[in-house]
């Protein structure tokens, strides 16, 4: 007969028991070697600092490695069979999936609203990985329920609400917009929680037509409907016009409907631009309007003193949601989403008080148990990246990350005034570089139908040769009334000038020949 070791009750010496089959498994000890597991993590984070950190963030190595679809599939051995493979196996798919991934972290990927790696806040990645708890009660998750707290607290007094607030962090800015349409709606329904959609009024939000698709998602989502999104148009710089929005409530006013919402933007995710916050606050204070900002792109400008003048006005909204994985680089995904109101909205809209989980009678002050309200259950100590990252680097660390990259994209904008055959779409407002690239067959030809109709061609083109050499990322786009264009997105403080000049030149050096 087999046995096993198990402790007994004082802790003391070990006590061997036989085997027992329970339903045809043996249950004699662990199946699982712990030993073996270790082992293979030790030698799994060699591999991880070389190939996912020095050589990921080395300007001197490519920032992807392209496969076509079907190809990678090859690459990777993506099938799942019935047996296990060895541990070196399983360290050769960890290194080819390194290879095979797009380098973020690499100086010269400009693809994205996110880039770059910050060392702090990779290694509270690895802790919470490691320790893998879920933030919903101080019984499981004591530290990270006090290091959230803390973290929202501090962003609070960064938005300007000095009577402080409340916040939690979400999975990503487009559930942090969802939480706002879904606080707008209860403040304005409370009826709508236990009684649903049925009785209640047409309501209508607001929001620019520059604004982030996840608010038309959100509209969806919630059962609002995106016919009753109305649309705020924007000027040339992408910013709300706030004399549009007061002709859009009042033309719901006068349908019948219910305007509850409006939906700003701190940061459009194409052009950059920061709706006239201000401005728009005056509106939904006349009209009693729930007003969110969604500064998921743009809050990182309030942790300069210098630039924190982009959101002027933002002290006056109701929420606001904010994500420190962008700008900050406290890495994907760190969402926070912020509320002015400090009477329990959160728990008044979204609690359901599990009795498994939110007991009143636990030993310790029950208000430490924070999740109920969320709409999740399970979630991530997303919080504890940041608050590292800020611990280590400190506010002006943070500042001057801002800062920097607002300054390179300056000179960026500048050399591309200066270079033939570029042509800058508008000056940058926050870290966004817009622009064309003119291929020498285009320079000469008048800006008619026939010109934009080949220049919205050249930027695909490019795209595609950057992506296969490994050189670079810089995404493209059409937009409104323009063709496609380069979006360049500055933000690691590990990109130099000399990147800048670099994105410039082999653009040129790719496309001249179109």
């Amino acid at each position: 007969m087999s046995s096993s070791i198990c402790e007994n009750g004082s802790g003391s010496k070990p006590v061997k028991k036989n085997a027992i089959l329970v339903d045809g498994v043996p249950l004699n000890g662990p199946i699982l070697d712990s030993k073996a597991g270790e082992r293979f993590v030790e030698e799994a984070f060699p591999i991880i600092m070389e190939e996912a950190i020095r050589k990921a963030t080395d300007v001197n190595e490519k920032v992807c490695e392209w496969q076509p679809p079907e190809e990678l599939k090859q690459c990777l051995d993506l099938d799942l069979r019935e047996g296990g493979e060895a541990p070196q196996q399983i360290l050769k798919r960890c290194k080819d999936v390194i290879k095979y991934s797009v380098k973020t972290g690499h100086p010269r990927f400009f693809n994205q609203l996110y880039a770059g790696m910050d060392h702090y806040s990779l290694v509270a990645r690895f802790i919470t990985e490691a320790i893998n708890p879920s933030v919903y009660t101080f019984e499981v998750s004591p530290t990270f329920v006090m290091i959230e707290e803390v973290i929202l607290k501090k962003m609070i007094e960064c938005v300007g609400w000095e009577e402080g607030g409340d916040g939690i962090f979400s999975p990503g800015g487009s559930v942090s917009n969802m939480y706002a349409v879904n606080l707008a709606r209860y403040k304005n329904c409370p009826n709508i929680k236990d009684e649903g959609l049925s009785g209640m009024p047409r309501l209508v939000m607001f929001t620019s037509e520059e604004c982030h698709y996840s608010i038309g998602k959100a509209a969806a989502f919630l059962g609002i409907g995106t016919k009753n999104v109305y649309v705020v148009p924007a000027d040339e710089r992408g910013k709300m016009i706030p004399e549009e929005l007061e002709k859009q409530v009042q033309r719901a006013v006068k349908e019948g409907a219910v305007p509850f919402i409006v939906c700003a933007t701190a940061g459009t995710t194409v052009l950059g631009a920061f709706d006239p916050l201000e401005k728009i606050a005056d509106i939904c204070q006349k009209h009693g309007l729930w007003f969110h900002v969604d500064a998921s792109w743009g809050g990182g400008a309030l942790m300069s003193n210098k630039h924190r003048h982009l959101l002027n006005g933002i002290q006056r909204a109701d929420s606001v949601a904010w994500n420190p994985h962008k700008m900050l680089m406290a890495g994907l995904q760190c969402c926070a989403f912020l509320v002015k109101d400090k009477t329990g909205i959160f728990e008044k809209c979204h609690s359901s008080q599990a009795s498994y989980l939110f007991q009143q009678d636990k030993f310790y002050d029950v208000r430490y148990d924070t999740g109920d309200k969320s709409i999740q259950c399970s979630r991530r100590a997303d919080a504890f990246k940041f608050w590292l990252m800020w611990k280590a680097v400190g506010t002006r660390g943070l500042e001057d990350r801002v800062n920097r990259a607002l300054a390179l994209a300056r000179y960026l904008a500048e050399e591309i005034k200066k270079k033939e055959g570029f042509r800058l779409i508008l000056e940058p407002e926050y870290a966004n570089v817009c622009f064309w690239y003119i291929p020498p067959s285009l320079r000469n030809m008048p800006d008619g139908p026939e010109f934009w109709k080949k220049l919205h061609q050249v930027a695909p083109v490019i795209k595609e040769r950057m992506m296969k050499k490994g050189s670079m990322m810089v995404g493209y786009q059409p937009h409104r009334d323009k063709v496609n264009f380069f979006r360049q997105i500055i933000i690691s403080p590990q990109v130099s000038r000399e990147d800048m000049d670099f994105v410039l030149q082999e653009i040129e050096a790719l496309g001249k020949d179109l």
